[in-house]
């Protein structure tokens, strides 16, 4: 199996065709997602993974907002940082490439790469999601990172940074 069809096997994501899909804008409702990718309707967390990932099949992002979109109506909710969270790694050599396969708390997998890259903000690690979505890098996952991290030095400075699919990621440079 090539590195490409793997890649794309374990991507596999159940994804409503939302951009297919041209509703009328219903107005706001009462689910919000937290800092740590949980789902809350009405101020009471939703438990059901099930409805959890039924949500996340038909959330979008519009500039800096969020919404449902069924083909009937389009609905924005509130998002406090990124609506996913990666709970879960593992490395994988294929084709001597070596891969991080990341898992996030709906159960989506992805692969740490060129179409799914690490990005810091502020400090904060996140990884890019289809449709312009994003997953926190879960605090205890950084840290396993960091243990398996290598260092070069650039520009003076020391990085420590991550391989996968074939590219290097950042995790943050070291100080003096």
């Amino acid at each position: 199996m090539s590195l490409n069809r793997l890649i794309a096997e374990l991507e596999k994501h159940q994804h409503a065709p939302t951009e297919q899909w041209d509703p009328p804008y219903c107005g706001e409702i009462p689910i919000r997602i937290d800092g740590d990718g949980c789902w809350y309707y009405q101020g009471s967390e939703i438990k059901r993974q099930a409805l959890v990932k039924l949500f996340a099949s038909v959330l979008v992002k519009e500039d800096d907002d969020y919404f449902l979109i069924t083909p009937a109506e389009k609905v924005k909710i509130d998002v406090d940082d990124a609506p996913f969270m990666v709970v879960d790694w593992e490395q994988r050599t294929e084709d001597g490439e070596s891969l991080l396969l990341l898992t996030t708390n709906i159960g989506d997998t992805l692969v740490l790469s060129s179409e799914h890259p690490l990005q810091i903000k502020d400090g904060v690690p996140y990884v890019v999601m289809p449709r312009e979505l994003e997953a926190k890098v879960h605090r205890n996952v950084f840290y396993q990172w960091v243990s398996i991290a290598q260092t070069r030095e650039v520009n003076g400075k020391e990085q420590w940074f991550l391989s996968s699919a074939g590219d290097t990621f950042v995790l943050g440079n070291l100080e003096d």
